[in-house]
């Protein structure tokens, strides 16, 4: 056995370097199954952050489906999902530079259904009877807000598209029953986000209209979402009228199927979320969150028992479900995120893909601890802890670890367990990482969501700040040494915390907001009422949005701070970190500013990837003074 390296926590050399990452992780998502087939979409860094749609035939061959330079991405609602559809062999999807949609049979090159126009569409089916599609449609041509539709498209293109249902500010989900003669669709109007209310409705299909439309469930206070048919015809939804996200079915009446104290849903930030599927009329394939953990579960539909599905998997979801087996996306604390197949009659899982390839050590990754700590108003706040973890170093004894604190983006969202390189690119240098659940976030129940209703700037920032305290009072990290980072809507939660707190030393904002009335009146529709239910409405409540607006409040921050921010970003615009990097300058405060050409909300493109971990990790070497293992390129810093 080889001793260990003394060495300083920061300073330790790993060999999950940020090339590593980027050449070996892909994304992967919406599953999709037609017949035999396994569809799915893999994001490539290395092709520029090219969505490509790949199929996996039964004899295991994997085909690349979309050619260069096609993208499979929607922008309907910004960050899109359901982006594309399969039916017997042809797929159909939507291209991200001209957000049309394509049609691409067998062996075929892509050929456009939709015309040149300032159009988007999403979530789609193929009504078989009719020979067309049905999906959400967006209009960008107009004034003003975007105008959201239920639509139809004939199969090539050749008719006019149809609109079959308007009126409210929003549409997802609309799904055939299996004989083709109803539509179930959800719907929801400002400022309703989806997880805080939605209407589920159905209507008897006609040749080009929908007649005889009647609301099944929900409102402005009870969040529907999932609707599907079963195999005979009855229509499955889950709602969270309980106080959580759980299974209903309508047959003229509403009728709870498995009562729990869990989550089967999640917040549909984007289309073509599955958190269920039908193996028959009888039994459904579903998933349930407890506590920041996923579950799989078969459920009889006539018993409504819950049988549970043993799998190593902490996270899943994806779910499509077809006779004897089921597909998902799963990973776990020592898994990557993965696309997997379980025979349901023999329980062997198979791995399909998997968003990395590489093999790791296990003396060098570290396996998160499920924490919970008090917090404000005697609540308790949950995240993950990851303590500094290298087989090849250890620090003094009488040194503590500094902790990064990760605040999740949403902020209606959530942290979990999945492996992660980017987190273990931290600790194998000798950080440790906080992921904070803060209040507000997703996967335990409705309470803990409505949090944050009117506190976003306040509960999640005491959250991400009390669990830091809490683990350095306990001496498992250093108190000196504490920062913190978050994106988009963790971005506002970071430059808050270093604002209007004193507890981090240093932190680093990905496209963060700072000017919260900016946000309100510069975004896109579908955030655009979104501040109304975290803070107010505005105008009305500008005096409160300025209060917690980190941009306003310059004089309250102390510590050094780096922004990393995309050009093309819509949601959060380049000003929002401009306004708070000039700000730090006057102020002769230490800060860093990253603009990436082409990007939008969020960064794609492998070499961005790498400059984002290489540039933070060299930031805060700069600024505790610790010597960094990797040769790295440098980061210009102003007023250090």
């Amino acid at each position: 056995m080889v001793e260990s390296l003394t060495a300083s926590y920061g300073s330790w050399k790993s060999p999950i370097s940020s090339d590593l990452i980027v050449a070996g992780t892909i994304g992967l998502g919406g599953v999709r199954l037609d017949g035999e087939s396994v569809y799915w979409t893999e994001l490539r860094p290395t092709e520029a952050g090219r969505n490509v749609l790949v199929r996996r035939t039964p004899d295991g061959k994997m085909t690349d489906i979309t050619p260069k330079p096609f993208n499979v991405r929607t922008r309907v609602h910004e960050y899109g999902g359901g982006s594309y559809l399969v039916h017997q062999g042809t797929v159909y999807f939507s291209h991200f530079a001209d957000q049309r949609l394509y049609r691409q049979d067998a062996d075929a090159e892509p050929v456009a259904i939709t015309p040149e126009a300032a159009l988007r569409y999403a979530d789609g089916v193929v009504d078989v009877q009719r020979q067309r599609l049905i999906c959400v449609r967006e209009d960008h041509s107009g004034d003003g807000e975007a105008v959201n539709t239920i639509a139809s498209i004939s199969l090539d293109g050749s008719t006019e598209q149809q609109v079959l249902v308007s009126g409210s500010d929003f549409y997802s989900s609309p799904r055939l029953s299996p004989d083709g003669s109803q539509l179930a669709w959800l719907s929801w109007n400002h400022p309703n986000m989806p997880w805080d209310g939605t209407e589920l409705w159905i209507a008897t299909v006609a040749a080009n209209v929908l007649e005889a439309p009647q609301k099944i469930a929900g409102g402005i206070n009870e969040s529907v979402l999932e609707p599907q048919w079963s195999p005979d015809g009855v229509l499955y939804f889950v709602s969270d009228r309980s106080g959580w996200w759980n299974l209903y079915r309508w047959q003229g009446d509403i009728e709870p199927l498995c009562p729990m104290a869990a989550e089967f849903g999640s917040p549909h930030w984007v289309f073509g979320i599955s958190n269920y599927g039908f193996e028959s009329a009888q039994h459904l394939i579903c998933t349930y969150s407890k506590e920041g953990l996923s579950y799989l579960a078969r459920l009889d539909t006539q018993t409504k028992q819950l049988e549970l599905i043993e799998t190593p998997y902490t996270e899943i979801g994806g779910i499509h479900v077809a006779p004897e087996r089921v597909l998902f996306n799963a990973g776990s604390a020592t898994e990557p995120g993965a696309i997997v197949q379980l025979d349901l009659t023999t329980q062997t899982l198979e791995v399909l893909q998997r968003s990395s390839t590489l093999t790791i050590d296990p003396g060098y990754l570290s396996v998160p601890q499920s924490i919970a700590f008090p917090t404000e108003n005697g609540l308790t706040a949950y995240g993950f802890f990851y303590p500094p973890k290298n087989q090849d170093y250890a620090a003094s004894s009488n040194e503590r670890p500094p902790l990064l604190v990760k605040s999740h983006g949403g902020p209606t969202g959530s942290t979990s367990t999945v492996f992660n390189l980017k987190i273990q690119y931290w600790t194998s240098r000798g950080f440790a990482v906080l992921d904070v659940n803060y209040g507000g976030s997703t996967g335990y129940g409705r309470a803990y969501r409505e949090r944050l209703k009117g506190q976003w700037g306040i509960v999640d920032v005491d959250d991400c700040a009390n669990g830091a305290s809490y683990l350095a009072k306990s001496g498992a990290v250093d108190g000196d040494r504490l920062v913190i980072d978050g994106g988009s809507a963790g971005g506002y939660t970071t430059l808050a915390a270093l604002t209007f707190r004193k507890v981090f030393k240093a932190g680093a904002s990905f496209y963060g907001v700072s000017d919260l009335a900016a946000l309100a009146q510069d975004t896109h529709k579908f955030e655009s009422r979104y501040l109304d239910g975290l803070i107010g409405p505005y105008p009305e409540a500008e005096a409160l949005y300025q209060e917690r607006s980190p941009i306003y409040a310059t004089d309250r921050l102390a510590c050094p701070v780096i922004f990393f921010q995309g050009d093309e970003d819509k949601i959060v615009p380049p000003n929002q970190a401009e306004m708070m990097v000039n700000a730090l300058r006057a102020k002769k405060l230490p800060v860093a500013y990253v603009l990436f050409a082409g990007e939008q909300h969020g960064f794609r493109k492998a070499e961005n990837i790498k400059r984002t971990l290489d540039g933070e990790f060299y930031f805060y070497s700069r600024v505790f003074g610790f010597a960094m293992a990797d040769d790295v390129e440098p980061v210009a810093i102003d007023n250090l």
